[in-house]
C-alpha cells in the first residue's frame, strides 16, 4: 500500500444531518492513489481523527479542510469500512492479516452465469461484477501473492443472490473494500504499519554455494525468495582449471545481475552475502564490476555488503545469518532488527534467568497482572483465530501490556523469529523483575498463586 506522502495531500470530511458520520479521504501518495472510507455512528463523535496543521474551516454543513502531513487514528472497537489497494507481497499479508470470519470484503469478481433463451436452450458466461460477501474462510498463497475469501453474499446483486456462496481472489493492484464490525487496537496497529512511509524493504540476503545461490528479501513482516541462480560448475581438473573458472565468473556474473534487478539499492540498508566458502571471491567481484563499468550503484553499495559464514546456501541458513554476532550488530539500523534482537534477547534470559523469562498464555497473563512484563512477545496467527473470545484475550493482553508500559513485538509467522516463537507457543515475555512460575493449587478453581521473587 502506498506510503509516503508528498506535500500536496489535501482531503474533506463530511458530516451528514444523518446519524451516521461518513468521512472520505483522497490523497495521492506516490504515484498512486491512497483511499479511506470510514463509517461509524454519532456523528459528534468521530471515530477517525485527523490532525495535520490544524483545522481551517468548521461550520453548521461540518465541512473540515486540512493540509498535509494527514494522519490516521481510530476509536478502538467501533466498526467500520477501509478501501485498500495492496501493491506488493507485503501488502498483501499485511490485508491477510485484517480479514477475520464475519467480516465483509467488497471487491471485483469473476462469476459464471447460466443464461436461458426463449427456446429453453442455455448458455453459461463468464461476466466481471462487484460483489460484498461476509468472509467464513480466509486463504493466502504466499508463491501466487493471491488471498482467497469464501463466504455468502450479502449484497443485492443482478448475477448473484442473497446468501449464495462465492469466493473471490484478492491480487495486488486491485481495490478491495473491508468492513469490520470491531476495529481492536491490533488491526488499527496494522492498518498505520501499511501505510507507514518508511515501511519499505531495507534487508536483503544472498545465500550461495557453488553453483547455487538464493536472494532474498526480509521484511518485517515475511521473508520472500526473489530468485534462485543454478548453474553447474566443473570440478576442478589437473591441468585444465580455465573451464571451472569461466563457469565460476558467469555464476558470479548471474548473481550481480539479479542484485541489480531486484534490490533498490536507495532504500536498502544491509546486504548480507553468505557462504560456506565464496564470500569474499563474490565480494572482489563485486568490486572488479564496479571498477570495470563505473557503475556507481555498486561502488556505494561496497558498504552495504556483511560477509557471513553458513553451512548451506539453502534458504533453511537464514537462522545462522540471523543469529550471526556480526550480522546482529549491523540489524539494529534495520526493521527487521528489534524483533532478531527480540527473540535472542528472550532465548538468552531463559537461559541464564528464566524466571524473568515466561511463555505460554497462563503465565505471560500472570506477569501482566503484576505489570512484571517489559516486552511482550506474540506471532500473528494467534490473532487470526477462528474462535473470537480467543483473539480477544490476545488483543486485550497487547493493550494490558502496551497501558502499563511494556514493548510490545509482533511476529509475523512466515519470518524466521516468528518460527522461533512459535516454538513457545507463540506468545512470550521478557520481564522487568524476576518472577515465581505461576502455580496452580488444586484441579478444581485453578487458582493461580504467584510468589514474587526478591532480587539479588
Amino acid at each position: 500500500m502506498d506510503s509516503g506522502c508528498n506535500s500536496d495531500c489535501s482531503g474533506t470530511v463530511s458530516a451528514e444531518s444523518t446519524d451516521v458520520f461518513k468521512c472520505h479521504l483522497d490523497a495521492e501518495w506516490s504515484d498512486k492513489p491512497w483511499r479511506f472510507d470510514w463509517d461509524a455512528p454519532e456523528s459528534n463523535q468521530p471515530c477517525m481523527q485527523l490532525s495535520s496543521q490544524g483545522v481551517i474551516q468548521q461550520d453548521q454543513k461540518s465541512l473540515f479542510h486540512f493540509s498535509c502531513d494527514l494522519r490516521k487514528s481510530f476509536e478502538a472497537d467501533g466498526p467500520g469500512a477501509v478501501t485498500l489497494y495492496p501493491e506488493d507481497a507485503e501488502d498483501m499479508w499485511q490485508v491477510y492479516n485484517l480479514l477475520s470470519e464475519r467480516d465483509s470484503v467488497t471487491a471485483s469478481t469473476i462469476r459464471k452465469v447460466l443464461t436461458e433463451s426463449e427456446t429453453r436452450s442455455s448458455s453459461s458466461n463468464r461476466v466481471r461484477t462487484t460483489l460484498t460477501i461476509q468472509i467464513e474462510t480466509v486463504d493466502f498463497d504466499a508463491q501466487a501473492c493471491v488471498i482467497r475469501v469464501k463466504g455468502r453474499n450479502i449484497q443485492e446483486n443482478p448475477y448473484v443472490k442473497i446468501g449464495a456462496y462465492h469466493a473471490i481472489d484478492l491480487e495486488t493492484n486491485r481495490e478491495v473494500s473491508l468492513f469490520k464490525l470491531c476495529w481492536d487496537s491490533i488491526s488499527i496497529e496494522r492498518l498505520k504499519c501499511a501505510c507507514d512511509p518508511a515501511q519499505t524493504v531495507d534487508l536483503a540476503v544472498v545465500q550461495m554455494q557453488e553453483g547455487l545461490a538464493n536472494i532474498c528479501l526480509i521484511t518485517k513482516s515475511m521473508t520472500s525468495l526473489k530468485t534462485r541462480i543454478e548453474i553447474k560448475i566443473p570440478q576442478k581438473q589437473k591441468g585444465n582449471t580455465a573451464q571451472r573458472e569461466n563457469a565460476l565468473k558467469k555464476f558470479y556474473k548471474n548473481i550481480v545481475d539479479d542484485v541489480l534487478k531486484h534490490l533498490n539499492f536507495e532504500a536498502l540498508r544491509v546486504l548480507i552475502i553468505g557462504s560456506p566458502d565464496f564470500v569474499d571471491q563474490l565480494y572482489e567481484y563485486l568490486c572488479e564490476t564496479a571498477m570495470k563499468t563505473k557503475s556507481q550503484i555498486l561502488h556505494d553499495a561496497k558498504r552495504k555488503f556483511v560477509p557471513c559464514k553458513i553451512s548451506t546456501g539453502f534458504k533453511r541458513s537464514l537462522k545462522e545469518i540471523l543469529q550471526d554476532p556480526a550480522v546482529l550488530s549491523k540489524l539494529s539500523d534495520t526493521k527487521v532488527g528489534a524483533e532478531v534482537h527480540s527473540i535472542k534477547s528472550f532465548n538468552q534470559m531463559l537461559s541464564t534467568d528464566p524466571s524473568r523469562a515466561f511463555y505460554g498464555y497462563k503465565h505471560v497473563s500472570v506477569a501482566a497482572e503484576a505489570l512484571a512484563v517489559d516486552t511482550l512477545l506474540v506471532t500473528d496467527n494467534l490473532f487470526r483465530s477462528k474462535d473470537i473470545s480467543e483473539r480477544r484475550r490476545y488483543v486485550s493482553l497487547v493493550d494490558s501490556v502496551r497501558s502499563s508500559g511494556g514493548k510490545i513485538r509482533i511476529f509475523s509467522s512466515m519470518h524466521f523469529s516468528g518460527e522461533e516463537l512459535a516454538k513457545f507457543t507463540g506468545i512470550a515475555a521478557i520481564l522487568r523483575f524476576p518472577m515465581a512460575e505461576p502455580k496452580e493449587e488444586d484441579e478444581d478453581n485453578k487458582e493461580v498463586v504467584l510468589e514474587k521473587v526478591a532480587p539479588i
